[in-house]
């Protein structure tokens, strides 16, 4: 598939197998480390500490895990989620590699199970499993994913303003 293709996906444009490359990558930096360990109250010294980082035998500071989940799961919202009613949860959630400061993630999702909602008409349920890997290719995070999505025609409808031009 294309990445056009994957835009603006409901629940009956899915099927399980399907695979996503996601468009977005992004290079991880250490004021993105320190800041969302900060904003987390984390105040694990192995992402505050290149002196304690190096002692604990890194060369490089390890990137909070938690911000890795967060980036690696925005990184799916564009592909496959813009149409969600709410997340339902992730499971199966492991690091089999540290993500360090500098490098790049990219991420990729499956569909693994797709199946209408019992308490919604208007939804369905989907998992996706997410890998995060880097530009070497090593895998940083791998999680499954379970949402509920919209099925055509069936969210909200938002309006959307249109500017207003001065002097036409």
């Amino acid at each position: 598939m294309t990445d056009i293709e994957w835009r603006d996906r409901f629940f009956e444009d899915f099927t399980v197998g399907d695979v996503c490359k996601h468009r977005s990558a992004r290079t991880v930096t250490t004021y993105d480390n320190m800041m969302f360990t900060l904003l987390t109250q984390n105040p694990a010294p192995l992402h505050l500490n290149h002196d304690f980082v190096k002692a604990a035998g890194h060369q490089n500071v390890p990137f909070n895990s938690t911000f890795t989940l967060a980036l690696v799961t925005g990184q799916s919202v564009a592909d496959l989620t813009p149409n969600v009613m709410t997340n339902l949860g992730w499971q199966d959630v492991r690091l089999p590699s540290p993500a360090f400061e500098g490098d790049t993630i990219y991420s990729e999702s499956e569909v693994v199970s797709l199946r209408e909602s019992a308490k919604h008409e208007n939804a369905g349920i989907m998992s996706v499993k997410t890998t995060g890997y880097n530009q070497d290719g090593e895998i940083v995070i791998e999680f499954v994913r379970t949402v509920m999505i919209y099925k055509k025609g069936k969210g909200p409808k938002v309006r959307r303003p249109e500017p207003v031009r001065k002097g036409s």
